[in-house]
């Protein structure tokens, strides 16, 4: 009787730990209280299916031009939503784009999931491509992807596993999970051995992934796409030495570094940075179909 006990008490217990787990390293969700016609722009709210059964909120800015369009999905950080990426929209829309803004899961206004992770939000971003690639409006041979910080590792994970994104711009990427936990755990003032190390390896076991195979620093590695790595010159939650160390392990001149002047995220001159941005991708645009364009995903 005791070992029952003693057993139902351990179950209790593990039970407890999981969900104080899973509720400290939760994203803060928070909804939108603005949308894209407080700057300036005709939207769509949309909504499109991702994995698990689950949906994507986000608003779609269509093209000021008829016909079949590039277009650009732009993907928030960690406990961001569409929101925060509104300042990217008017510039890239004026250049002739349709603008993509996506909610991940357990963000925003999207749907609750089991949990919210990196290679999560790769999978929201593909699927919003795919979702892209089904409109008659939508050029599908030029999709790019734009992403802030968790978004930018998730850009970047899903253009090392696919062939059809165009163009990829890296904003505040980190250059490995692992480094961003332990930021986080000294900022909890949680000691690494042994209790930061064993829930590093209790969150790959639960996001399903080993952090070596999805960080950023490995995943630039494999693409083969035109894409810009952007970092602010003053963060301090990313430094600016992690754009440098993605930059140095990638394999060919298709990846860019742009230090820029800000934190992580606030960039002080947004103005004056944005047409450097969209010259890029306008640049792609432009070279798109020429015969010796390469893919993001190396052909095996």
């Amino acid at each position: 009787m005791t070992w029952l006990i003693g057993g139902a008490v351990s179950v209790i217990l593990l039970a407890v730990l999981r969900w104080a787990i899973h509720r400290s390293l939760a994203p803060e969700r928070v909804v939108e209280t603005r949308s894209p016609a407080a700057v300036g722009l005709h939207f769509q709210d949309v909504c499109m299916p991702t994995e698990n059964g689950k949906s994507l909120c986000g608003w779609l800015v269509p093209a000021h031009r008829p016909g079949r369009v590039p277009a650009v999905v732009l993907l928030h950080g960690w406990g961001g939503n569409a929101e925060t990426m509104l300042p990217l929209a008017p510039p890239l829309h004026e250049a002739g784009f349709a603008v993509l803004l996506i909610d991940a899961r357990c963000h925003g206004k999207s749907d609750a999931d089991s949990f919210s992770s990196m290679p999560r939000f790769a999978e929201d971003l593909g699927h919003a491509i795919d979702w892209l690639k089904r409109r008659d409006d939508i050029a599908p041979q030029f999709i790019a992807a734009v992403g802030h910080s968790v978004g930018a590792a998730a850009a970047l994970l899903a253009a090392s596993r696919r062939d059809d994104i165009a163009a990829v711009v890296s904003i505040a990427a980190f250059t490995h999970p692992r480094a961003m936990m332990r930021h986080w755990f000294a900022g909890k003032g949680i000691p690494y051995m042994p209790v930061g190390w064993l829930l590093l390896r209790y969150v790959e076991w639960t996001i399903g992934h080993r952090f070596d195979d999805i960080a950023p620093i490995h995943t630039i590695k494999r693409l083969r796409c035109p894409t810009l790595l952007v970092h602010g010159a003053e963060d301090t939650t990313v430094p600016v030495s992690a754009a440098h160390a993605i930059h140095a392990a990638r394999s060919g001149d298709h990846v860019r570094l742009q230090v820029v002047a800000g934190s992580h995220d606030d960039y002080t001159d947004l103005d004056r940075e944005m047409p450097a941005l969209v010259d890029f991708l306008a640049g792609v645009v432009k070279n798109a179909n020429a015969p010796d364009a390469a893919p993001c995903l190396e052909r095996k």
